[in-house]
């Protein structure tokens, strides 16, 4: 894919957008939640180098236009909420990924940045398929998915390896035409 233009993506409450430096302390300091790490593949310990390094990479994709990675913020001061981001495969097709600070979780800020991204990646973009993968016991995730519209296709054993360890994964999708 070539260079991405970032989208106007917005909900009444809060907006995407790519990750700036100044991010780096609120990136830092809530991906220091153990559910992060625990769920995404987000090393810990996360320190500052850490987090510049993600963002310095994250312009550069948008660049590339291999990936489209944006901050969760909130609309009326740019607090970190969380982050999600779409991975460009070949084809049509691509993966999406995401995780809410533990101060926003319950708000369904996770629901409507999926449905967001989802709607911009499938129309503007003209991808056919977006994937989701999440493991078993993350309950919560799986519930974003399905609230999304995403379907549930099934287990993919040892699918994904996250810090060292091959684990199994739910697959989820959502295609064109399920808009």
């Amino acid at each position: 894919m070539s260079e991405l233009k970032p989208p106007d993506l917005r909900a009444e409450a809060f907006l995407l957008r790519p990750w700036r430096l100044d991010d780096l302390d609120q990136l830092v300091a809530a991906v220091q939640d153990p559910a992060v790490p625990r769920w995404t593949r987000v090393p810990e310990p996360y320190g500052l180098a850490d987090g510049r390094a993600f963002i310095e990479a994250t312009t550069k994709s948008w660049k590339d236009g291999t990936s489209a990675p944006f901050a969760v913020v909130d609309a009326a001061d740019e607090q970190l909420l969380g982050s999600i981001g779409v991975r460009f495969h070949e084809e049509g097709a691509a993966t999406v990924g995401y995780w809410i600070a533990r101060e926003s979780r319950g708000r369904g800020i996770a629901t409507e940045a999926l449905r967001l991204v989802s709607r911009w990646v499938l129309t503007a973009l003209g991808v056919e398929r977006l994937e989701l993968v999440t493991e078993p016991a993350n309950i919560a995730s799986q519930r974003v998915a399905e609230r999304a519209g995403f379907r549930r296709e099934g287990l993919l054993r040892r699918y994904l390896v996250v810090k060292g360890e091959r684990r199994d994964c739910v697959m989820f999708s959502l295609l064109r035409d399920d808009l």
